[in-house]
């Protein structure tokens, strides 16, 4: 199998949805379909299981991901190594979240006009590791949100984002203006993978042990309320399907958009990157 026809599968099994997967790869659907179906014929059995509303994993489909996110990693930290020895200009920047930030879209053009020649890549990272690998040295830096452990890193406040829960919009509670903690008490949250940072895992669970389905991706969390009918925080101010519906929290402390890199760096690059994204986020 080919790296890159790996990253195509990643891409529809966390967004569960060719449409979504098609997007964040910057591509048309139909060539995402064609190579997903040729690497179940390679494999010799169905990895997904196709419907009107998206799709979800088979068994097959479940094992692969796994290799295929860790063959992934891998390959990146080999690609990091090998341009850090042979001296290129790049800068790897990891992003969690919702790339259609338009914050996100200010600093990219802020960035390239700044650094024309300048190979700038992207680490596009899971629910898992809100640092986006920088410990693991993957990424130069990172945009991301707080809160995580900061030991050993730098963390620039861009900008504080309220919260809210979102819910199935036949839900009763969704027909609240607003709503406090306490009245999800009795709710079943979607939670992340054991080893999961616990300062971030703790915040999207409301400061509090909860339990529900487990999830790594942002469709993935979105589709737990769909069909589980369970709840989970999300910035306010994000487009969601006509089911879903968010509710803003009395009592969460908002979110902190932040850049963040390795304590000491002195990369020139991550340093601009870092002043322009101050610059950018606070318009």
């Amino acid at each position: 199998m080919e790296l890159r026809t790996l990253r195509y599968f990643v891409a529809v099994a966390e967004e569960l949805h060719f449409g979504r997967a098609a997007a964040r790869l910057h591509m048309s659907q139909p060539p995402l379909s064609r190579a997903i179906k040729q690497m179940e014929a390679d494999v010799g059995a169905p990895l997904l299981v196709r419907s009107p509303a998206g799709v979800t994993l088979t068994p097959v489909g479940a094992v692969l991901l796994d290799e295929a996110r860790d063959l992934l990693d891998h390959a990146d930290r080999v690609r990091v190594r090998v341009s850090a020895a042979a001296g290129v200009a790049a800068i790897t920047v990891g992003i969690l979240g919702d790339g259609t930030d338009p914050g996100v879209a200010r600093l990219a053009s802020a960035y390239r006009r700044r650094h024309p020649s300048i190979d700038i890549r992207i680490r596009d990272t899971d629910l898992t590791d809100p640092t986006c690998g920088l410990r693991a040295r993957l990424v130069d830096v990172a945009l991301t949100r707080a809160p995580f452990d900061e030991a050993a890193l730098t963390v620039r406040t861009l900008r504080t984002d309220p919260i809210g829960v979102v819910l199935r919009a036949d839900d009763p509670l969704a027909r609240r203006d607003r709503l406090r903690l306490a009245d999800l008490s009795d709710r079943r949250w979607f939670q992340f993978p054991q080893g999961t940072d616990p300062l971030w895992q703790s915040y999207w669970n409301g400061g509090r042990p909860r339990e529900g389905p487990v999830v790594r991706a942002v469709q993935e969390c979105l589709q737990a309320v769909l069909w589980n009918g369970t709840v989970g925080l999300a910035p306010l101010g994000h487009d969601l399907p006509a089911e879903l519906a968010v509710v803003p929290l009395t009592d969460m402390t908002p979110s902190r958009v932040v850049a963040v890199w390795n304590e000491g760096d002195t990369n020139p690059l991550v340093r601009s990157f870092v002043e322009l994204a101050t610059a950018t986020y606070r318009h």
